[in-house]
């Protein structure tokens, strides 16, 4: 049963693993550039440090790069395309009625279930592995300049993909055994993982734990938040009390005053700013993992359920 279930399964796996191919192509190449240009710069030397000449070495790296890492926010949709996809053949099953066949082959209903979506979730659980791994690497040096809680950096290290993925090809099972119509089922799946994915990356992940927060001179350096996830950070009164600047900014740049004096002498002499440290790393990721893995569980145990209960 698994081999006819791989057999099944194997060209929407196949094609999963294309679209990672694809990945790779783009991202294997310039991952090589970033890391030969992190170390001819010597910008390991720079970590930890707030000097003029690593400021300024590092700003340069960022600028160098910042349009490849732009791309990273577009790849979030690939772990939705990666589960519907694989969701497809056993929608097609059960919308064709080959199902049937196999049923009356000796092959009991809880039998064919188990073959059918554990190939599935094995080979989700692949992809997301190999698009985790593939990340992670060409991420190296900008995570250890920059850390991993921003978004989109966070939805591709740890283990979070896994949940993405498996959320998706649960969504796309759940739908597609109510429905019974593979394409419009896909959609409906796909369109779920999207609103989902802006949800929790919008508003949610960043109530996982209370923010921390914290007010300083801008004429001081201030806490390192290089790693952290910076949510707000404006200019303040003493207490963090936000304060409208912007004709102060206006008159500064009339005047040809400095940034941080003209600031100060408008009565914005400190920066206030709202965080998530960067040693909330991997409690988030768990928190995120729980979440969209579990919802996926439940999804793909009701469409089990649904299949082997209401199918005939």
């Amino acid at each position: 049963m698994i081999w006819v279930s791989w057999r099944l399964q194997r060209t929407e796996a196949l094609v999963a693993f294309g679209v990672l191919a694809l990945l790779a192509a783009l991202l294997v190449p310039t991952g090589l550039h970033i890391a030969s240009v992190y170390d001819h710069e010597g910008l390991a030397a720079c970590i930890g440090k707030h000097t003029s000449t690593c400021g300024a070495a590092i700003d340069a790296f960022n600028r160098r790069f910042e349009h490849v890492g732009n791309l990273l926010g577009w790849f979030n949709l690939v772990p939705g395309v990666i589960g519907i996809l694989l969701a497809a053949p056993v929608l097609l099953d059960l919308e064709n009625g080959t199902y049937r066949l196999a049923w009356t082959q000796s092959i009991t209903r809880r039998r064919w279930l188990a073959g059918k979506l554990g190939v599935t979730v094995a080979v989700a659980l692949l992809a997301a592995l190999a698009l985790t791994v593939l990340v992670t690497w060409w991420r190296g040096p900008l995570d250890h300049l920059h850390g991993r809680m921003d978004t989109p950096v966070f939805d591709f290290e740890g283990t979070v993909a896994f949940g993405y993925v498996l959320f998706a090809l649960g969504l796309a099972l759940a739908v597609g055994a109510l429905w019974r119509r593979t394409v419009p089922a896909l959609v409906v799946a796909f369109a779920g993982y999207v609103v989902s994915r802006i949800f929790v990356d919008g508003w949610l992940r960043q109530r996982y734990e209370a923010p921390l927060t914290a007010t300083w001179p801008i004429t001081q350096p201030g806490p390192d938040l290089s790693h952290a996830w910076l949510i707000v950070e404006r200019p303040s009164d003493r207490f963090g009390h936000p304060l409208q600047i912007s004709l102060a900014l206006r008159d500064c740049v009339k005047t040809g005053g400095g940034n941080m004096a003209c600031l100060a002498h408008k009565g914005a002499a400190y920066t206030h700013a709202v965080y998530q440290p960067a040693s909330r790393f991997w409690v988030f990721q768990g928190i995120e993992t729980a979440l969209f893995g579990g919802v996926a569980v439940a999804l793909i145990l009701f469409a089990a359920w649904w299949i082997h209960a209401r199918t005939d």
